[in-house]
């Protein structure tokens, strides 16, 4: 009896060993005595799960450009509905995804949502080894893929409550872009190791692949179990490494009051615009490039606009803690427009004419400034909430005035996480602009100036709101 009771005394302490049950990260001694450390050993376990989230998310932007080299035989619209739906199902997760971190904390639900990827993975790696898996099949494949959109959610509202106010800008930038990397290191790793028999003792003889009436073999399903291993690593040092906050906790009815706020809404709209773009344009360049530039193998070039965005993602994070997010963030929409009419200037017309590496450049443009928008907006989040809830608290005393940080970090946790959701479904809208304007007129010139046009509202709002002289929030 005295052992059991040790045993489960000693099992007790263990787990709780994880739990930070003092996190003040405003208060400076705290910080750079304790907090610094395991903010950082935290920051650094998330980004690697992160990163792999962000390559099975978006991994249908290459296999989908290869299924009709093996023998699907699927038309340009299933194409784009199978490059689309992850970024659908992603963005719905998201959803439910944001409010996860305080109900079991960052710690668990980092390891349960990362080990999930294995799911989609391994199925991928098994399905596209034989030309008669049903389309239906595909579909579901895809929709699982967006367990990988998902985490992005509860992983940034996760690091935002291990970062002061004056540093949520960088960290923020730091595991968002980093773990972002994973969609350009996925479109330049997949090509190659599809091109190998890595997997074939395990699974299986390669498919006969036909491009310009060459043929040579292909392990496509190596594009799926490529991750596996890294995804069950990746899961386990999150489940031994990190850290549940005990202060983070909150229900859901807790999280729910973001629904009535204004705040909430409008970062939504100019999220959508710089992330909503990233990964649409990620999700549709590679098969944009085919019906646009016949001659052109997208795959060689898919990762170059990814990879920009996302390594200047910190970029972003960081001059908005040095310029202000609202203001970054206003430049950086006038921008975003005017590389879309860049766009357009190199398209062919009629299908004729057009400028294959002016196209690239507007786009490469175009990912830069999705980076910098990422990360600007995302630090404009806590700002805005803490601006408000201290305001409301003014005058009333120290206790309230701890209580609005704290209510202020919940908020914008589940903010950042929410109008990630919100926003994701970008992924889903670009593709499917493009193929509707295509089928539709022939080119996606439609699409394009529909987004100019979102582009101008986003440039509005943020003026108003946040970057003019007396704003209701500057930030």
């Amino acid at each position: 009896m005295p052992t059991d009771v040790l045993t489960a005394t000693e099992t007790k302490k263990s787990a709780s060993s994880h739990v930070l049950t003092e996190w003040t990260p405003e208060d400076q001694h705290f910080w750079e005595t304790r907090g610094k450390a395991i903010a950082t050993r935290n920051l650094w376990i998330s980004i690697p799960a992160l990163f792999l989230a962000f390559a099975v998310w978006m991994v249908w932007s290459v296999v989908c450009v290869n299924l009709p080299n093996i023998g699907f035989k699927y038309d340009t619209n299933k194409l784009f509905w199978l490059t689309a739906l992850p970024a659908l199902a992603g963005a719905t997760l998201r959803i439910f995804y944001s409010f996860m971190v305080p109900i079991f904390g960052g710690r668990r639900w980092t390891a349960i949502s990362t080990a999930s990827l294995l799911i989609p993975a391994m199925g991928i790696g098994f399905a596209v080894r034989d030309p008669a898996t049903s389309y239906s099949t595909m579909l579901i494949l895809a929709v699982l893929c967006g367990f990988g959109g998902g985490n992005f959610a509860s992983s940034m509202a996760n690091i935002s409550f291990f970062y002061p106010k004056a540093l949520k800008g960088t960290a923020l930038g730091l595991n968002a872009g980093l773990g972002n990397l994973g969609v350009s290191a996925m479109q330049f790793l997949v090509p190659l190791v599809i091109s190998t028999g890595m997997f074939a003792a395990l699974c299986g003889d390669p498919q006969q692949c036909v491009i310009n009436g060459v043929t040579k073999p292909m392990w496509l399903q190596n594009a799926g179990f490529v991750w596996v291993p890294f995804i069950a690593l990746s899961a386990l040092v999150a489940w031994f490494g990190m850290n549940d906050i005990a202060s983070a906790k909150a229900s859901f009815s807790d999280q729910a009051i973001i629904f009535r706020r204004k705040h909430n809404w409008l970062m939504c709209i100019l999220y959508l615009g710089t992330f909503g773009s990233f990964i649409g344009y990620s999700a549709g360049l590679p098969l944009l490039t085919k019906s646009q530039f016949p001659g052109i193998n997208p795959v060689k070039y898919a990762f170059l606009g990814p990879l920009v965005g996302a390594l200047i993602r910190p970029v972003g994070g960081w001059l908005a803690d040095k310029l202000g997010g609202a203001r970054v963030t206003f430049w950086n929409f006038i921008i975003m427009a005017g590389a879309v009419f860049g766009v357009l200037a190199f398209l062919p017309h009629g299908g004729v004419g057009g400028n294959f590496w002016g196209f690239l450049a507007m786009f490469i443009l175009l990912f830069a400034t999705t980076g910098i928008g990422n990360g600007s907006t995302f630090r404009m989040i806590p700002v805005i909430f803490l601006t408000e809830r201290q305001r409301d608290a003014a005058g009333r005393g120290k206790e309230a005035e701890e209580q609005a940080i704290k209510d202020a970090n919940k908020e914008a946790a589940a903010v950042l996480g929410f109008t990630s959701a919100f926003a994701a479904y970008g992924g889903f809208f670009i593709p499917k602009s493009f193929g509707t304007s295509i089928a539709a007129t022939g080119g996606p010139q439609v699409a394009l100036y529909g987004f100019i046009a979102f582009y101008a509202s986003c440039i509005i709002l943020t003026w108003w709101y946040y970057s003019r002289k007396n704003a209701e929030v500057p930030c």
